[in-house]
C-alpha cells in the first residue's frame, strides 16, 4: 500500500496539470510482468490521445525518480463502465449504485460482496447484498468496482 500511496503522490500532479481527474493507481507486482496502471477521467470522456499524453508525462517522472526498481509496464486507462473506486469520495459519489467489493479480511465469514452501496458514514460503508446489510471498513477494502448497468 505504501508503494501505491508514494506513486499516487508523485504522479497525481502530472495528470491534473494536464486537466484530467486522477482517479487512482493499481500496481501489480509480478516480476518482469509487473503493471503500473493509472486511471484518469475527464468530463468530456477519455480518448487514446489523452492516455498517451498522460503516459508521456508520467514516463518522464518515473525515469527521473525511479521509484520502481524492477521492470514494469505502464498503462494509462479510462475508468470504463466497471469504474474502480479508490477513495471515500468515490464511494460517496456512487451511493445507490451496485458494486463489487473485495476485502483484505473477512466480514461475517466472507471477503467478496456484490450489492448496492446504501451509505457511507465516516470510514464505514453499508452495502446491501441479497437483502442482508454488511458494514465494511474502508481500510479493509482491497478492491472495489462499479457493476456495469446496461439497462
Amino acid at each position: 500500500m505504501a508503494k501505491v500511496d508514494e506513486l499516487t503522490e508523485m504522479l497525481r500532479p502530472a495528470a491534473e496539470a494536464l486537466g484530467y481527474e486522477f482517479l487512482g493507481i493499481e500496481y501489480i507486482s509480478q516480476g518482469k510482468h509487473s503493471v503500473l496502471r493509472i486511471y484518469i477521467d475527464h468530463e468530456n470522456g477519455i480518448t487514446v490521445d489523452d492516455c498517451a499524453s498522460v503516459s508521456h508525462q508520467v514516463s518522464g517522472i518515473l525515469e527521473v525518480e525511479d521509484p520502481i526498481s524492477s521492470q514494469f509496464n505502464l498503462e494509462v486507462s479510462s475508468p470504463g463502465l466497471d469504474r474502480p473506486l479508490f477513495t471515500l469520495a468515490h464511494f460517496q459519489q456512487f451511493i445507490g449504485h451496485e458494486m463489487q467489493v473485495r476485502c483484505h479480511v473477512g466480514v461475517q465469514g466472507r471477503r467478496k460482496f456484490k450489492g448496492k452501496l446504501e451509505s457511507v458514514h465516516g470510514e464505514q460503508l453499508k452495502i446491501l447484498v441479497d437483502n442482508q446489510e454488511f458494514l465494511l471498513e474502508f481500510g479493509d477494502i482491497d478492491r472495489a468496482n462499479l457493476v456495469a448497468d446496461f439497462s
